[in-house]
This record gives structure tokens, sequence and C-alpha cells, in this order.
């Protein structure tokens, strides 16, 4: 679920898990032209604040531009998540075997 409050984007995970991306409508919602005009400004703004830039076409939200290093991030995040989803579902499918029966199987072996 995504929710705004203030300037700040809350991303919630069945209220267990809650990411805050601070986001700042002034500085972090750009438009194309804007870009085109103050690229060096903007990519510089985005390397200090670590914050992703929307771009607008015609007022409406058209792309994120951010920080290599933080993409690389949430990619790194993004994948373990997806381990995650996959461990979750082998454990609901019981498609695993406790840590105790493994350790005897190494022992006979």
């Amino acid at each position: 679920m995504l929710y705004y409050k203030s300037t700040k984007l809350y991303v919630n995970f069945k209220n267990d898990v809650v990411i805050k991306m601070a986001l700042s409508i002034t500085e972090d919602i750009r438009s194309i032209t804007d870009l085109k005009r103050k690229t060096n400004s903007i990519l510089e703004q985005i390397h200090e604040t670590r914050r992703p830039v929307i771009l607008t076409v015609n007022g409406k939200a058209e792309a994120v531009v951010m920080d290599a290093k933080e993409y690389e991030k949430i990619m790194a995040a993004f994948g373990l998540l997806k381990l995650l989803i996959l461990a979750e579902e082998d454990i609901k499918n019981k498609r695993y075997k406790e840590a105790r029966s493994i350790f005897e199987e190494f022992k006979s072996n």
C-alpha cells in the first residue's frame, strides 16, 4: 500500500515493514524541459540528496531519474525479496527439510 504523509512517501508491506523515502515536491518533481536546461544541477541534486527526481511531460509523471548507486541498492533488495517469496512458497507447500534431518544425512554419508 502506498500513501503520502506530508512530504514523505511510505510503502507499507503487510503492516510489518515501512520504508520511508523523503520526497520533496518542490525539488524532486521536474519537467523534461527543466532536465534539458539544467541537466548538471539536477544530476548534482540527485547525487547529493540520494532522492529520485520524477520527470513530467505536460504535467504528468513520465520517468524517474535516480542515482546509480541507489538504484543498485534497490535492485539488490528487490532480488532478496524475490528469494524470500520463493522461500515462503516452499514453506507453504511443505518443500523443506528440518535442519536436524539434513545434519543426520551428512553424518550418515
